[in-house]
């Protein structure tokens, strides 16, 4: 794999979120998808993690402001350009939306492919979890991720088709995304320190 460039600094790119993302909710996703991708870089092309990683971390740059699909990402490009943003890095974070506007790329690498598979999938996730007594992905299991995605009313703003049509993209049973992304969250959840997973 080809090294990629992203053009700008983890920390530039942490403090662009910052200037256009007010809602924490917005700030802790792009996290949740930025360690998400940097952990699955770590297992297919460790070579590019800081690139997985800031793809995450920038993926939804201009949702805050421009929250429609005939804009999302698009935007994207005009804040990211004057930092100094490649066109890789632009062209990844767009194949997200292609699903949802024609002017956008499909995905073609694997990490677009993944990015567009677990963007959904950390949401529900995260929505589940703060149901649960424990308020931690670190006793989360396959099995309770299934039940809250068959009942369609749970985090109903989560395509539920979205992720099935990224787990085909990337090659995946469903039940093989849903573990991959519940131990990518586990590998940078604040309480895993205190976690001892079972051997």
């Amino acid at each position: 794999m080809a090294k990629l460039e992203t053009g700008i600094t983890r920390e530039d790119a942490f403090a662009l979120l910052n200037e256009h993302n007010k809602d924490p909710f917005h700030i802790e996703h792009a996290l949740a998808v930025e360690g998400t991708l940097r952990y699955f870089a770590r297992e297919f092309d460790s070579e590019n993690e800081d690139f997985w990683a800031t793809v995450g971390l920038l993926h939804d740059l201009d949702w805050e402001e421009f929250p429609t699909a005939a804009e999302h990402t698009l935007k994207t490009a005009e804040m990211l350009r004057p930092a100094g943003g490649t066109e890789e890095l632009i062209r990844a974070i767009q194949t997200h939306n292609y699903d949802s506007n024609d002017a956008c790329p499909k995905p073609e690498l694997f990490m677009e492919k993944v990015l567009f598979a677990t963007d959904e999938l950390t949401g529900l996730i995260g929505a589940a979890v703060i149901m649960r007594p424990s308020k931690s992905v670190m006793d989360f299991e396959v099995k309770s991720l299934k039940k809250k995605f068959k009942d369609k009313r749970f985090a109903a703003g989560c395509s539920r088709d979205v992720i099935r049509q990224g787990a085909e993209m990337c090659g995946w049973e469903l039940d093989e995304l849903f573990e991959r992304t519940i131990a990518a969250m586990q590998s940078f959840a604040p309480d895993r320190d205190t976690f001892q997973p079972a051997e």
